[in-house]
């Protein structure tokens, strides 16, 4: 969507808008860590990103790439800048198309700093000398498609431009097709404010938005620093307040959080702007305090529909956007689930074609493996020696006192408040959660923890439980979702021997549905056989880099080899969305060997002699359910592709 499309509707309604500048890291786990804070800062609602690009291109590749990350995989509106200077025009081809391929419709267009090693602005051979001119082409050849951003400087463009003498570059740069304006850095409202009226005066719309430049106070080194580096104006008031402090981090932040609040409530209620850009320096505190003085970031008590329209991250990719259904399976995952369907057969129609499809292919080619170095991932989750290691590992996850799991990149949510304690039992049981949703039978849509969608709609889920299961406990188990009519399940190893009581020529299974006023009825979550065949290739491919962590002759990598290589993945759907525990008494009794509860001090079995883990009474008679076995020659699914239906499970 066009960023000026977007501003213009929430100003219209009388909400200002922020944004926030990332540049791209040096190192791939900088990369990495930044997808994170990107991500977690999309929470606070921006109505764009942008990502800047390197003097000369150098991180082009990098640019284009965060870009698409951004913009498919975390649904942030995104801004790709572009400069021109020492750049050939058939760099400048290449990510224009990979732009347009992501999905992007917004560019920043700029002249451009010289590469460091250059000491002045060169033109490269069939390349661009202005900005106004890489306007032009952009226009030639992509018409309207996206919105381009130009540069304004309220205090100069360099030692050789004043702020008054740049305003007709400004003006020509409007005129051959600009339709934003986003400034240098500046501190000083008075100024910006008299800048902006000087803008219009010399034939600006006021449809072409003015949009301040604005760096929070991270650190006194870092401001004054970057201050002097763009000859930017600080009041003296602001030295004044700092300089005292100036080496205390958290007192620095802290003050300096109120002068730019400030700062952006003059330019706010003098009608100068209703957006704020802020150039993050891929920082998240000082702008998140800044945000929240300003008391503009969404909350429980304002839930805004445009921010959570699907109960999943919404994907902003090409041909993405019409996306409404999805299955659980990546829930965790966003980015993976992202990569690995792009190309799948008949997307986006809300079905995926058979295993046969070329998509279903080699894994390494999507690049969704761990992230962070192995040193990076022993350091968060240690070095598992037993099972109840991993059990361990699994209920920290649960309390909060683990950042992420291999199969879950995030915190656990607030939506598994309700479950927590179950979640944590299982685990404690070494019955290792992977994935969970609780029941909700009419939850309004403007809930804070389960809403999403339009305003004055009603949503309902289906208890759902995703989890490993030991291979001797998996028969019992078995036998206890078939005594209930209401349960449908999918069992799974990494061998492919896959065990389902769902109906074989039965649809996805809905899991997440909402009613609206005016609407049909929106299924957005699923259930269903082929994509959870894939979702194990990937499951499985995973605990295998898990185990990689650790060196070929320790006792980690072969307990982790173990559970993920032998314990089956066994996913439950309770189908009466009334019913908030009818998965979990499932399990009652049951514990895996060599996981002991710890109660009072005192190893317990919960009251029950166990043989196995399984208690007596259910190993008597118990028939051992039958796997699929049937070689189809396909390697991403081994031999899973023909399941076993209800009736082949109690024939």
């Amino acid at each position: 969507m066009h960023i000026t499309k977007k501003l213009a509707a929430a100003h219209a309604e009388g909400r200002p808008t922020y944004s926030f500048e990332y540049f791209p890291p040096k190192t791939a786990q900088g990369v990495q860590n930044l997808y994170d804070r990107m991500d977690r800062m999309h929470a606070m609602g921006p109505a764009f990103v942008d990502i800047t690009w390197g003097a000369g291109g150098r991180l082009s590749s990098l640019t284009c790439e965060m870009v698409k990350v951004a913009q498919s995989a975390y649904g942030l509106e995104t801004c790709m800048h572009l400069t021109c200077t020492d750049m050939e025009r058939s760099k400048i081809d290449d990510a224009l198309k990979e732009c347009y391929n992501a999905g992007c419709t917004n560019i920043l267009a700029l002249r451009g700093d010289p590469p460091r090693e250059k000491e002045k602005w060169e033109q490269t051979e069939g390349g661009f000398r202005y900005a106004r001119d890489l306007i032009d082409y952009i226009k030639s050849k992509y018409g309207d498609h996206f919105d381009i951003g130009i540069a304004g400087y309220p205090e100069g463009c360099d030692d050789e431009t004043t702020a008054d003498q740049h305003i007709p570059y400004l003006v020509e740069k409007v005129k051959a097709g600009g339709t934003f304006i986003v400034t240098q850095m500046c501190y000083d409202a008075d100024r910006f404010i008299e800048w902006a009226k000087q803008v219009r005066a010399a034939g600006v719309p006021d449809s072409v938005p003015i949009i301040p430049g604005i760096m929070p106070i991270q650190t006194h080194a870092s401001f004054i620093r970057r201050a002097n580096w763009t000859n930017c104006f600080v009041p003296p008031e602001w030295h004044a307040a700092l300089e005292p402090i100036k080496n205390d981090d958290g007192k620095v932040r802290e003050v300096g959080k109120n002068l730019i609040a400030d700062f952006c409530r003059k330019l706010l209620d003098s009608g100068t702007t209703m957006h704020l850009h802020f150039y993050t320096m891929n920082l998240a505190a000082s702008t998140s305090m800044v945000l929240d003085e300003l008391s503009v970031t969404p909350t429980n008590e304002t839930h805004d529909p445009d921010i959570k329209p699907l109960p999943w991250r919404q994907s902003l990719g090409k041909n993405r956007r019409d996306e409404n259904v999805r299955p659980i399976f990546w829930r965790n995952r966003n980015r993976s689930y992202v990569a690995r369907t792009q190309d799948w057969d008949e997307f986006p129609n809300g079905r995926w074609g058979d295993s046969r499809s070329p998509a279903f292919g080699e894994l390494d080619v999507y690049g969704i493996g761990l992230k962070g170095t192995n040193e990076h991932n022993r350091k968060l989750w240690g070095e598992p020696k037993s099972v109840k290691d991993i059990s361990d590992l699994f209920v920290g996850y649960m309390k909060g006192k683990v950042e992420t799991l291999p199969w879950s990149e995030a915190p656990i949510n607030s939506e598994a408040d309700v479950l927590r304690e179950d979640l944590i039992d299982l685990n404690s049981r070494g019955l290792l959660t992977i994935n969970s949703q609780p029941a909700v039978d009419g939850a309004k849509s403007s809930d804070p923890v389960y809403g999403w969608g339009p305003r004055n709609g009603y949503v309902y889920q289906k208890a759902y439980l995703e989890l490993l299961v030991s291979p001797e406990l998996i028969d019992t188990v078995m036998q206890r979702i078939e005594a209930n009519p209401d349960l449908t399940f999918y069992a799974v190893n990494n061998s492919g021997e896959l065990k389902t009581n769902a109906d074989s020529e039965g649809g996805p299974n809905a899991v997440t549905w909402g009613v609206f006023p005016g609407k049909e009825i929106v299924q957005p979550t699923i259930v269903e056989t082929i994509s959870f065949l894939a979702w194990r290739d990937e499951f499985y491919h995973l605990g295998s880099e898990w185990s990689k962590c650790y060196d070929e002759d320790s006792e980690a990598r072969k307990v982790i080899r173990e559970v993920t290589e032998s314990w089956y993945l066994v996913n439950i759907v309770h189908n009466d969305f009334r019913q908030k525990r009818g998965i979990y008494h499932l399990f009652d009794g049951l514990k895996v060997s060599g996981v002991d509860v710890q109660v009072n001090g005192d190893a317990q079995t919960n009251g029950h002699s166990h043989t196995n883990g399984v208690t007596e009474a259910e190993t008597q008679g118990g028939a051992k359910p039958e796997v699929n076995g049937v070689p189809d020659g396909n390697n991403a699914v081994n031999g899973a592709d023909k399941v076993l239906t209800n009736g082949d499970l109690k024939n």
